[in-house]
């Protein structure tokens, strides 16, 4: 099986699930970190003679990180392409579960059972914290409706102030941003990398969490510990 992938996540859950399957991914695709494929472009701009020079059995994509007419185009020419829709836990447990048959996987990896339990264990939350969850600046873009890491946030006791919003990726002026007052404004290092010197500047008065966003973004491997590495970050900023 000779698998091409255009998505960070599903890269790094298949190079750790099935090690020899994967024969090319993005210049994104950073995990795992002694991945050694041949990069075939970005996620947005994939170049696609490189993909078929590669000659895929099957190319995992999703249809939120990739362009229609990308993926229209290696279906053209003949490639097999499976386009995976994640809006929530459950469903990218199950989405994993599709890839990982796909490309060959006779069983589940551990690593999805491991993730799934981490998830059904979680306690009670007693108490919910209000958030924004800035994604960009320049202009200033939010988690709005219908997101994957809206729900991951949901489940940790964090309700995202546009998560009501018309627009999945809303742009937003800061200073609506500010005066939303949320209990905490939740900065991740991707898709715009985030820093300590880098965003929480903008929001003088209010608590600010820097979190990975292999973490909030991500379904694969990292889902087992998202949990706990989010939790932890979320429960300093709160202090």
């Amino acid at each position: 099986m000779r698998v091409v992938s255009l998505v960070p996540s599903l890269t790094e859950a298949v190079a750790v699930s099935l090690p020899g399957v994967l024969v090319g991914a993005t210049d994104w695709c950073t995990h795992p970190a002694d991945l050694d494929v041949p990069r075939i472009g970005g996620t947005k701009n994939p170049k696609l003679d490189r993909i078929l020079a590669l000659a895929p059995d099957l190319v995992v994509a999703n249809e939120e990180e990739n362009r229609a007419p990308d993926l229209a185009a290696l279906r053209a020419a003949g490639a097999e392409v499976l386009v995976t829709e994640v809006r929530s836990v459950p469903q990218a447990f199950g989405e994993l579960e599709r890839v990982l048959r796909a490309c060959g996987a006779a069983s589940r990896p551990r690593w999805l059972d491991e993730a799934e339990r981490a998830w059904s264990e979680l306690p009670p939350k007693e108490r919910r914290t209000t958030a924004v969850v800035p994604i960009w600046r320049r202009p200033w873009m939010v988690l709005g409706r219908d997101t994957f890491a809206g729900d991951v946030l949901s489940r940790l006791g964090v309700d995202h102030l546009y998560a009501a919003h018309p627009d999945r990726y809303p742009r937003v002026p800061v200073e609506e941003l500010r005066a939303a007052a949320p209990d905490v404004v939740v900065l991740p290092d991707e898709p715009y990398r985030f820093t300590a010197g880098d965003g929480p500047e903008a929001f003088p008065g209010l608590r600010c969490a820097l979190v990975g966003g292999r973490h909030l973004t991500w379904y694969g491997p990292s889902l087992a510990e998202a949990p706990r590495v989010l939790g932890e970050a979320l429960r300093a900023a709160r202090r």
